[in-house]
């Protein structure tokens, strides 16, 4: 059983796709077929079921999948505790964050350490909350940055950076937009735009709604990010619950309000995540180092 062929079945266990996976490991197609099936003859069983259109995991394929994550993160781990401790930060890293932090916190964050370590490969990637965890246990992702509290996992370590106020956003001229503060008597019958169940600024906005007592606030659609929801309050189709920095641009040009928010849930968490084995890997030491310097 080699390391690349562990690596090859892990991208393949995730995408279910020979294509996207070869992509992915810059390989040819064919060499991610041949390493599958080299690791398959090395085990004695099948690891996919195969038809025309789709590839699945076989009950052993998914028995491995745990254990190709802990086999790879252990190497990774090896590797940081033999570097010379004053190495100089290089190689890949890989980052994360929510669409609002890689479109307002990250690139400042990104040009202070690509100047400073000019030698780590950074890659940048967004997604979901869940996802972005996830892809830290995997040991795909080396650190995450996502709003709300930190994930409750012993093998990840977790840090709050900052907080940012929670604002409604409204289209300009709507009654709320006149207030100074916002708290949840003030959204009875008032319809919100909402991010999908699951999204960290959904539980915000779901807190409030019991909270407000009957009639309340209510849901009118949902939307699939915060940029596009902001977008769509400024046409006037409802109001929205996100961070003070993800208005701030919309709210400058006048095309949308931003109350603050009062009350015990009015801030939220910037968060700092990590696999707790990798924090003495230089480039992530670094990273976590300035990170905390960026975000005040």
């Amino acid at each position: 059983m080699e390391l690349r062929h562990l690596r090859t079945f892990r991208a393949v266990a995730r995408t279910l796709n020979l294509t996207r996976a070869a992509a992915e490991l810059h390989y040819a197609q064919s060499s991610v077929t041949e390493q599958v099936q080299a690791l398959e003859a090395s085990l004695g069983t099948r690891l996919f079921d195969r038809d025309r259109r789709r590839l699945s995991l076989t009950p052993a394929g998914e028995r491995l999948v745990g254990y190709a994550d802990q086999v790879l993160a252990l190497v990774e781990e090896a590797r940081a505790a033999v570097e010379d401790d004053h190495a100089e930060p290089g190689g890949p890293l890989t980052i994360g964050a929510l669409e609002t932090l890689c479109s307002h916190r990250i690139p400042e964050l990104f040009a202070r350490y690509r100047a400073l370590w000019p030698r780590v490969r950074i890659s940048l990637g967004e997604g979901g909350r869940g996802e972005l965890y996830d892809a830290v246990r995997r040991n795909e992702m080396d650190v995450c940055f996502t709003f709300g509290a930190a994930p409750d996992d012993p093998a990840l370590a977790s840090e709050t950076l900052t907080t940012d106020r929670l604002v409604v956003i409204t289209p300009p001229g709507h009654p709320l937009a006149t207030l100074g503060g916002i708290s949840a008597k003030d959204l009875d019958e008032v319809g919100f735009l909402a991010t999908p169940k699951g999204c960290g600024f959904r539980e915000m906005l779901d807190r409030l709604l019991p909270a407000a007592g009957a009639p309340g606030p209510f849901v009118e659609a949902e939307l699939a990010s915060l940029a596009a929801l902001c977008r769509c309050v400024t046409t006037g189709a409802g109001c929205g619950l996100v961070p003070e920095i993800a208005a701030r641009d919309h709210a400058a040009r006048g095309d949308v309000a931003a109350i603050p928010l009062q009350g015990t849930d009015s801030l939220t968490a910037v968060t700092m995540t990590w696999l707790r084995r990798q924090e003495k890997k230089p480039s992530v030491a670094a990273l976590l180092a300035m990170a905390r310097e960026v975000f005040v």
